[in-house]
């Protein structure tokens, strides 16, 4: 498989690489940086993790004048999409997409062949980040049979291209938080490519967690109404810590506490007090990683004032408490640092 990626204007590639299709558990990953800077008119920073079957790019740019470039990749490929800026034109052969980009958004794709001209305006700030991988790759991390991405799986069979699907999806804070746990790893060996992969496969379940529920519940539920839920859950993902209550969020979104209690409960299988726990479950966890953290901390942090009602919700959600956790992880974190140094 090769990908590259270029300026029209320029005959210098900004990517070039070259990756066998076979997935190989043993192989290591190697990095590449490419750092282009001339003056104030051109800046490109793209920092790639690279092994057999799988690259990822992390890519910054920013340019004073309007620049084309092409991307293309010559084999069959699923990538794993995000976009993190807005109103970027693309044009991508043999697959429909939306014209222009939606900051913090997300979908996967299927291509036999990929070449995407992609029109960058002057002085906006471009961040991409996307995971590329071989077929062989991509069926090592998820069963080709699960009914969960059923149709995709058909089109990859029938080598047609397409998107899991039809419109980039939000992101959700638990996707941000794997994207920032993988630009911020800093192991290396075989423990940097275990936990790339395991952060590889945890980002395509929260990928389609949000993408393949959607557009099975927006035909069971008024247009209108579904896109007030939608409403509502982006302000939970947005602030769940100051978490309105359900009368507040039904008078945010112009929507009756009826409505919308059944219709969040039918759209995303779980209620709009179950969910709010979820999140604050899910960051307290990432807050317990940090060594200083404290129980009443992470309790004041996750939007609870009362400290054993946090300790009741983290041990209801996860089977058991904080201050087991946190030692537990204290430990982890203790031996992970030992194996590194040893390394």
């Amino acid at each position: 498989m090769k990908i590259k990626s270029k300026i029209l204007a320029h005959e210098k590639s900004i990517i070039q690489i070259e990756i066998g299709n076979n997935y190989y558990p043993k192989n290591f990953l190697t990095e590449e940086n490419v750092d282009i800077k001339n003056g104030d008119s051109e800046q490109i920073k793209s920092h790639h993790l690279i092994t057999e079957g799988m690259v990822l790019l992390d890519t910054q740019m920013l340019f004073s004048t309007p620049q084309t470039i092409i991307f293309e990749i010559d084999e069959e490929s699923v990538v794993m999409n995000f976009i993190c800026c807005s109103n970027i034109e693309t044009h991508i052969d043999q697959l429909e997409s939306e014209k222009y980009s939606k900051k913090n958004t997300h979908n996967i794709f299927y291509a036999t062949k990929y070449r995407a001209t992609i029109k960058i305006p002057a002085f906006e700030q471009i961040n991409y980040f996307c995971i590329i991988l071989s077929k062989d790759f991509y069926y090592n991390i998820i069963n080709e049979d699960w009914k969960l991405h059923e149709k995709f799986s058909k089109n990859i069979l029938h080598k047609k291209s397409s998107y899991l699907t039809s419109k980039y999806i939000p992101f959700t804070p638990a996707i941000q938080w794997v994207i920032h746990e993988i630009k911020n790893c800093n192991r290396q060996g075989a423990l940097q490519k275990m936990y790339i992969e395991t952060k590889i496969k945890e980002l395509l379940i929260h990928q389609l967690e949000t993408i393949i529920t959607i557009p099975i519940q927006k035909d069971q539920i008024d247009e209108d109404d579904y896109n007030k839920l939608l409403e509502a859950k982006q302000i939970l993902d947005n602030d769940y810590v100051h978490a309105p209550t359900l009368a507040e969020l039904s008078r945010l979104i112009s929507l009756n506490e009826f409505k919308l209690k059944k219709g969040f409960k039918a759209c995303f299988g779980t209620t709009v007090k179950s969910y709010i726990i979820k999140l604050r479950m899910e960051h307290a966890k990432e807050l317990f990683q940090n060594k200083a953290s404290t129980v009443s901390d992470v309790a004041y942090k996750c939007g609870y004032k009362d400290v054993s009602h946090f300790s009741a919700a983290f041990k209801n959600f996860y089977g058991f408490s904080p201050q087991k956790f946190k030692i537990n992880w204290d430990y982890i974190h203790f031996w992970i640092t030992g194996l590194l140094l040893l390394s």
